[in-house]
């Protein structure tokens, strides 16, 4: 157990390596949030006072829905806070780089055909622009085709469990 003033909270330490990127993504996320925590803050007050609201419940749901917005934006700027940093793109496998692409593009699509909340379609857009910024670190960033990424070595780990068991069933 950890302590951070009067809070108290388990703290698990974890068996794998730790990277350089890691540290950044840390940084980012530390300075994200203190961008983000004032401004969830500031919104849910002005909602409280300026919006109509059928309830204590129906007011703790738009809060909700607004934060799970605003969490889904922090969660994508660390990449490219690491991208930036390592001026490398490495740490983005291209099979999750096309994923996103095409998460993008179907948002886009639905959020112009479908009738929803503001809130929502401002947070396809918001994808949209976090997508521009990491095709533009693609563009101007090397990418490293020596570094093997975690799909890359898992397949080429289990290639050899299964070849030293064909070994052996040969012998």
């Amino acid at each position: 157990l950890e302590s951070s003033g009067a809070m108290v909270y388990p703290a698990f330490r974890s068996r794998v390596p730790h990277s350089s990127s890691d540290d950044y993504d840390k940084i980012a996320l530390q300075y994200l949030s203190y961008i983000l925590v004032p401004i969830i803050l500031v919104y849910s007050l002005y909602s409280l006072k300026f919006e109509c609201h059928k309830g204590i419940i129906a007011y703790l749901l738009h809060v909700s829905a607004s934060m799970v917005y605003a969490l889904g934006f922090a969660l994508m700027t660390p990449q490219l806070f690491i991208n930036y940093r390592m001026k490398s793109v490495a740490y983005l496998p291209w099979k999750r780089f096309i994923y996103r692409a095409i998460n993008t593009f179907i948002d886009d699509l639905f959020s112009f055909i479908i009738k929803m909340p503001t809130m929502h379609r401002m947070s396809c857009f918001r994808d949209d622009i976090v997508f521009l910024i990491y095709l533009y670190q693609r563009h101007i960033y090397p990418v490293d085709k020596e570094r093997m990424f975690d799909e890359d070595f898992t397949e080429t780990a289990d290639d050899k469990v299964e070849a030293t068991v064909e070994d052996k069933k040969d012998q």
